[in-house]
């Protein structure tokens, strides 16, 4: 036995207590433990064993510390199919969580009882990877295929009544687990019940496999992990349940050796390493009571929803009566869909909306409030003229913060008279929905005020990246330079049809001219005109866009962009006047257009994502790549499983693409210039992930 699982023997029940906090996470030590356990019930003459866990959870998963590692026997397989073996009925009590490995230790005990709030979830899949220790084997035999696929390919988690009526536990009841299991335990053997071996129960009937894995593939958008899956549960109806455990662990250890996984992996990681910042380490943040919002258009009215959820009262500043009256009836229209989604009752709707949030058109409101975010039109004269009344009317230590999404923070510090209270705090749109917030550090930004950022972005359920100052920050500044490259492509030859089918293929959930007609051509029009007067004259600037919106075609707004909306926001049929545009500009540049192949494109966009990411992190704008790749996981649509751009540059080889980036600037030398960082890292052989365990 080993220290992490207790043993005591209550009657006839032998109780094996998991003792491994904070999570009782599945390590070898507790592996072993349980096999131990089981054995020692078996040799004392035990006719029950119940295993629970002490703290806050059952079993919560693998342990973390292990990833990477060789593991050591037993391994997880062996002692969930060791408890199952067992002679004597065992029973799993739950509370907390039972994730992943903790769910299918809960599956090979013969009877789950659990407390109301237990949740139970398959998460593999969300670290590239399906349920490696017998889950795809015994769940579709508890609960069928079709319930048995949706666990194992959407990693979500159920609550105990849910898992009660598909029948993945026997019984729910209120009480500490270690009481509720030794009754549950007693009742089983009074009544003489048999031993339950899930494994032994029949196979489900097999449905259309090869749809169902082709569906999943789909809606995954190239991610493999949840269509093996499927195929896991495949084996489950088609093979003797050990040639089924076989074939799951082939499809598991298929998945271990992928790119896909490692870009899992480091994602996981990574948005737990992001808001971890040395310097913060000890600073206290300052109070964080009540935030006031300027500017109730979509950005401001979603930043005062997401902080209204939070539990954080909302003081909305318009400039008129009118105009705050209709800032609330946005944010109310915000929180109508929590309502629908069930995250809040209409109770609390009507509390948020009458006694949290103060709508005004008076800054002398903000008298109070310990935050203020500034969301106004993006320009430095507006701004300026905003923080001016903020500080005259803030209150000493209220932090005043920006979300521009370009403009620079240290001039805006610099026009008021406390600049150690300005931070940016750059909200990505819908603001309570987007989970990206870029704390943009000015150079007199002080340190509690950049833990009040972070605790802010914290009590908003965000992954808050720091930023430092420069055009764009971390996000805009390298989009600049990836769309730049998509334009010269187009330019060059290849459509921007071409191109966006090229990156939904890579993983993106659409391609930069769809999400430019999402989010307004508009806006890329003002940031060209904003940064025309300051251009190289060697920089390729195309035209064609500018003419497009000065026709009127600003996306899906007007109707017209790139695509035609006139069907509806979904589709996508080009705007036939777009590729007119272009070939009109080849044709007075004279530019014989030449083909580009998908992976062309991909390659080139993302050799210029990353050239700029490695300047970003170079300048210190991003103190670590993983910075740079949470940015783009959480606020670009950059897919998943390929880790962020700076992970996915790892993978595929920085010298191998700083090759492509001198190839690409044999024709145009002024912006294909490598970044220093890059061409350092490949003359040392070293990789972006050795930068963030150097920062680690």
């Amino acid at each position: 036995m080993t220290d992490v699982i207790g043993y005591e023997r209550i009657g006839d029940i032998a109780v094996l207590a998991a003792q491994n906090p904070p999570v009782n996470a599945l390590g070898h030590a507790v592996r072993q433990g349980l096999v131990d356990g089981i054995a020692r019930a078996e040799a004392d003459g035990a006719k029950a064993v119940l295993i629970y866990g002490e703290g806050t959870t059952f079993f919560a998963g693998a342990d973390i510390r292990e990833f990477g590692q060789t593991p050591k026997e037993p391994h997880l397989p062996d002692v969930c199919n060791a408890i199952e073996a067992s002679p004597l009925i065992v029973v799993s009590a739950l509370h907390g969580t039972a994730l992943g490995g903790g769910m299918e230790i809960a599956l090979s005990t013969h009877y789950r009882i659990a407390v109301p709030k237990a949740r139970m979830g398959l998460p593999e899949v969300n670290l590239g990877l399906i349920p490696g220790a017998t889950g795809t084997q015994r769940l579709p035999r508890l609960i069928g295929v079709e319930k048995a696929i949706d666990i194992v390919t959407s990693g979500r988690q159920l609550g105990a009544k849910d898992l009660l009526d598909m029948g993945v536990i026997d019984r729910i009841a209120d009480g500490a687990p270690r009481e509720i299991g030794l009754a549950y335990a007693q009742e089983l053997l009074e009544a003489n019940a048999p031993r339950r071996a899930v494994s032994e129960m029949p196979a489900p009937a097999p449905i259309d496999f090869d749809a169902a894995y082709e569906a999943t593939l789909k809606k995954g958008r190239g991610l493999l992990a949840p269509a093996y899956g499927v195929r896991a549960v495949q084996a489950a109806c088609e093979l003797p349940f050990a040639e089924g455990v076989a074939r799951e662990r082939a499809l598991f250890r298929e998945l271990m050796e992928t790119d896909q996984r490692q870009g899992m992996i480091h994602a996981f990681f990574s948005e737990r390493q992001v808001s971890k910042l040395p310097e913060l380490k000890g600073v206290d943040p300052r109070p964080l009571n009540s935030i006031g919002v300027i500017g109730g258009g979509t950005m401001g009215a979603g930043i005062a929803t997401a902080a209204l959820l939070a539990g954080l009262p909302v003081v909305m500043i318009e400039m008129t009566p009118e105009a705050a009256a209709a800032a609330k009836d946005r944010i109310a229209g915000n929180l109508q869909g929590a309502v629908k989604r069930g995250r809040i009752d209409q109770a609390k709707f009507e509390t948020l909306t009458e006694k949290a949030l103060t709508p005004s058109n008076d800054y002398a409101d903000l008298k109070d409030v310990d935050l203020v975010v500034e969301a106004v039109f993006e320009d430095m004269g507006v701004k300026k003229e905003v923080f001016g009344k903020l500080d005259a009317v803030c209150k000493p230590g209220a932090i005043l913060a920006s979300n521009t999404s370009y403009l620079d923070v240290d001039e805006i510090a610099a026009s008021t008279s406390r600049p150690a209270d300005v931070i940016g705090l750059h909200f990505f749109s819908p603001a309570h929905v987007m989970k990206l917030l870029e704390v943009v550090v000015a150079d007199k930004t002080a340190i509690d005020v950049t833990a009040t950022g972070f605790e802010l972005g914290k009590r908003l359920g965000k992954v808050s990246v720091r930023a430092g100052v420069c055009d764009g920050f971390i996000g805009n500044r390298i989009l600049s330079k990836y769309r730049t490259a998509a334009d010269h492509m187009i330019l060059d030859g290849a459509s921007p049809y071409d191109i966006d089918k090229a990156l939904v293929d890579f993983g993106f959930a659409m391609g930069p001219f769809a999400v430019g007609d999402l989010s307004g051509l508009d806006i890329g029009y003002m940031t060209r005109k904003r940064l025309a007067p300051h251009r190289d004259p060697r920089e390729r600037v195309s035209t064609y866009a500018d003419k497009l919106v000065e026709d009127g075609h600003k996306g899906q707004k007007t109707g017209m962009g790139y695509y035609d909306y006139s069907a509806g926001n979904r589709a996508t049929v080009p705007n036939p006047q777009v590729m007119e545009l272009i070939e009109a500009e080849r044709a007075e540049r004279g530019i014989t257009p030449k083909t580009f192949s998908e992976d062309e494109i991909v390659r080139r966009y993302m050799a210029a994502m990353v050239n700029e990411g490695a300047r970003v992190v170079g300048e210190g704008i991003a103190k670590r790549p993983l910075d740079v790749d949470m940015v783009f996981l959480f606020g670009y649509g950059f897919p998943r499983y390929r880790g962020g751009p700076m992970k996915w540059a790892d993978m595929v080889g920085l010298a191998e693409l700083l090759a492509d980036i001198k190839s690409y600037a044999k024709d145009d030398d002024f912006f294909w210039q490598p970044a220093p960082l890059l061409e350092q890292l490949v003359a040392e052989g070293r990789t972006f992930d050795d930068l963030n365990k150097d920062a680690a």
